[in-house]
């Protein structure tokens, strides 16, 4: 029998009440159902607004999740970050108030909410885990709040176990390598499915399919991929590009996409859900995923389950994923470099075979369920006897 009730999830995600429903960002969303698998009751302490959900959220499948709302701040400009600063204080007692009533303590990193939860947890519990979402070596350019974030989860300060995306060099023990799925494994057998019809295709497709999936922020430098795409229709190359996601770049990319005169060949779906987003999988013949920094590129490993050519960008641990000739990398941001790999797949596609092939068998690996068993195996290492699995389901709560 578990000595832990109540896990508290701290995470900077906006979640949303609509209609009597819980809603996140889908891959979020799924990811936290796991970990209501493995406790009676999971709080959030998050932001949180009474309103319709964005297109790519989905709700929560798991009814015992209870959200205990927080400050929403943030902002670009130097008024957005003084206004923050003045709320710190209240934030952190906000936020210690929601760590009080939790036997155990999750904080999502980088973020405003996850640097002040790694900040407090160890004052509150001695139960308490890490995940950080992003590139665990640093990047160029990133924000200095990520670096503090790095900095207290690696010290002696948090002594507790961190989930971090891929596997480095000279990292302390309690830096936990993770690998993540938002592929069930009905959906994984889809996806087999769908990597053996295009590895037994007679023929390639008369044109090539291009996908993003993704949240339209420059960051992920979707324009660079239009253009890149642009170069392909310049030089009479069959090529569609379709974009899925929701992001504050929509209205800019589609106004890019008119100019380059690629606005035919060039669908924007939005946000869709989850099985939609299947559906482009299996007619995809390449992903692109090209963002200045990743953590762990989920839409990758979905992608190449479904035996498609991934097109990444040299960041982080994306050029491990894609080793081995598992796909292509190229620097972020330039163009011509893009467009040559997409013009390597669209004149040669059955030199890619052996690609799909190997991306396919490697990625159909990870599922949400071997997910699942990897964070009860590192909560039961780190935590001991103190922690086993035990959850039951209770009803959805409205956000206290």
């Amino acid at each position: 029998m578990s000595n832990f009730e109540r896990l508290l999830i701290v995470s900077h995600v906006t979640h949303f009440w609509h209609e009597g429903q819980l809603y996140a960002h889908a891959p979020y969303a799924r990811e936290i159902n796991l970990w209501a698998d493995l406790f009676p009751q999971v709080l959030i302490a998050a932001p949180y607004r009474v309103s319709a959900p964005p297109g790519d959220a989905e709700p929560f499948a798991r009814t015992n999740i209870t959200v205990i709302p927080q400050r929403e701040t943030g902002g670009v400009t130097l008024s957005d970050k003084l206004a923050q600063l003045a709320q710190v204080p209240l934030m952190l007692w906000e936020l210690g108030r929601a760590m009080t009533q939790a036997d155990a303590i999750q904080v999502r990193c980088p973020g405003n909410l996850g640097l002040l939860g790694a900040f407090l947890a160890p004052l509150f519990s001695r139960y308490r885990v890490a995940k950080y979402a992003g590139e665990w070596q640093g990047f160029p350019g990133e924000a200095l709040s990520y670096r503090l974030q790095r900095y207290l989860l690696g010290s002696r300060w948090w002594q507790a176990p961190v989930l971090a995306y891929g596997e480095w060099p000279n990292q302390p023990a309690h830096i936990v390598p993770i690998f993540t799925s938002v592929l069930t494994e009905a959906q994984m057998e889809r996806a087999r499915r769908a990597a053996a019809r295009k590895l037994a295709a007679s023929q390639a497709n008369e044109r090539l399919n291009v996908l993003y999936v993704g949240r339209l922020t420059r960051s992920k430098n979707v324009h660079v991929l239009l253009a890149a795409v642009a170069e392909l229709h310049a030089a009479r190359l069959p090529v569609h590009c379709d974009i899925v996601g929701a992001g504050p770049e929509r209205a800019a990319l589609e106004a890019q996409a008119h100019q380059l005169g690629i606005g035919e060949c060039t669908t924007f779906a939005g946000g869709v859900d989850f099985a939609q987003v299947l559906e482009y999988y299996e007619h995809a013949d390449v992903l692109v995923l090209a963002s200045d920094t990743e953590g762990w590129g989920k839409v990758l490993v979905e992608a190449m389950a479904f035996g498609t050519v991934c097109i990444g960008s040299q960041r982080g641990v994306i050029p491990w994923m894609l080793g081995e000739g598992r796909g292509l990398v190229v620097p972020p941001r330039v163009v011509a470099a893009l467009a040559a790999a997409l013009r390597q797949v669209a004149t040669d596609p059955p030199a890619f075979l052996p690609m799909r092939a190997k991306a396919a068998a490697w990625a159909q690996r990870f599922t949400l369920e071997g997910l699942q068993a990897k964070l009860s195996e590192a909560l039961c290492e780190h935590w001991g006897d103190s922690y086993s699995l035990n959850a039951a389901p209770h009803l959805v709560k409205e956000p206290q």
